[in-house]
C-alpha cells in the first residue's frame, strides 16, 4: 500500500485504467483515490463503480493530493494547468498526456516533481507496456511511487532521455492501433475468402496471440522465426512477396515517423489548437 493520496485530472479512459490497477494491486484505499473532471455523470459513474472520490473542482482536489496524474487532452493541458494553482509543493506531479513536456508542466505549474509517462492501451487490462522519465528534482521516493502506479497498467520502463517519450508515443502508445488494423484486414481477407467472419476472428486472434507468445518465448530475432515458416515457392514467401511489393515495411516505418512528428507537434502547440483536418482522438 502506498499510502498516499492521488488525484486524476481528467477521468478518462486510461485514468479508470489506472485507478482500477491501483485497487486491484492494492497499492491504493478507494477512499485515498480521487477523479476530477468536469462530467459530472462520468465521475458519478467512477464513484459508484470504484467507491471512490468524485468532485469537478480541480484546485481543490489537487490540493489534497500527494501524486497529482494528468490525464487529460493534450488540447486541453495549458488551460487545465491554469487552474492548478494549488498542488502542494512536496506532491508529485505524473503525466499520461501525449506530446507534453516536462519544461511546458513544469513551468505551466510552477512546480519541479514532475513525471512524464506514456503508457498504452492494453494498459486498461494490465497487459499495458508505459515508458516514463523523471524531472531532476524528482525524489528517488517520488520515481518509486510512479513506477508502482505505472506498474499498474502492466509493464513499465524508465529512461533517462525525455526524447525517447515522444518515440515512445509513435511506437508503442500509438502501437496498438497498428495491430487492430492489421487485425482487421487480416480478418476482412478471411472474409473475403469464404470463412464466416465468427471463425475468421478466430483464427486471426488465435494466430496473432500465439505468434507473439511464440516470439517472446524463442528469444530469436522475428526475421529467423519468419524464415522457419517461409518454404521456398510456399505459400508463405508468396504472400510476402506480395507484402514486400506493396511496400509494407515502409508504410509501417512511414506511419511511426508520422507519428513521432505529431507527438513533437502536440508539445509545442498553443492551447486548444487542432490543426484542419486533424481528429480529435487523442482521448485520454
Amino acid at each position: 500500500m502506498l499510502n498516499r493520496k492521488i488525484t486524476f485530472i481528467g477521468p478518462g479512459v486510461m485514468a479508470e485504467a489506472m485507478i482500477v490497477g491501483l485497487l486491484h494491486k492494492k497499492l491504493a484505499k478507494p477512499e485515498d483515490i480521487t477523479a476530477s473532471g468536469p462530467e459530472e455523470d462520468r465521475g458519478e459513474e467512477l464513484g459508484k463503480k470504484y467507491k471512490i472520490k468524485i468532485t469537478t473542482d480541480n484546485a481543490t482536489a489537487a490540493s489534497n493530493a500527494d501524486v497529482v496524474v494528468l490525464s487529460v487532452k493534450p488540447q486541453r493541458l495549458s488551460e487545465v494547468m491554469k487552474g492548478l494553482y494549488k498542488i502542494r509543493p512536496e506532491a508529485l506531479v505524473l503525466s499520461i498526456v501525449a506530446g507534453a513536456s516536462i519544461q511546458k508542466i513544469s513551468k505551466g505549474l510552477k512546480h519541479q516533481a514532475v513525471v512524464r509517462s506514456m503508457p498504452n492501451t492494453p494498459g486498461q487490462i494490465g497487459e499495458g507496456i508505459t515508458v516514463w522519465t523523471a524531472s531532476a528534482r524528482t525524489s528517488k521516493e517520488q520515481q518509486e511511487m510512479a513506477r508502482q502506479i505505472l506498474g499498474a497498467l502492466g509493464a513499465e520502463v524508465f529512461v533517462e532521455d525525455e526524447s525517447y517519450l515522444d518515440m515512445a508515443t509513435a511506437l508503442s502508445g500509438t502501437g496498438p492501433a497498428y495491430v487492430f488494423l492489421f487485425t482487421e484486414a487480416l480478418i476482412d481477407a478471411g472474409v473475403h475468402m469464404g470463412f464466416p467472419r465468427r471463425i475468421a476472428e478466430q483464427l486471426v486472434l488465435q494466430t496473432i496471440k500465439g505468434s507473439a507468445s511464440f516470439y517472446e518465448q524463442a528469444e530469436r530475432h522475428p526475421a529467423t522465426l519468419r524464415n522457419q515458416v517461409t518454404s521456398p515457392g510456399g505459400t508463405s514467401a508468396e504472400a510476402l512477396y506480395y507484402l514486400e511489393k506493396a511496400g509494407f515495411r515502409t508504410a509501417i516505418s512511414r506511419a511511426v515517423w508520422a507519428a513521432y512528428q505529431r507527438s513533437v507537434e502536440l508539445g509545442k502547440e498553443k492551447p486548444g489548437h487542432i490543426p484542419e483536418g486533424h481528429v480529435n482522438e487523442d482521448e485520454i
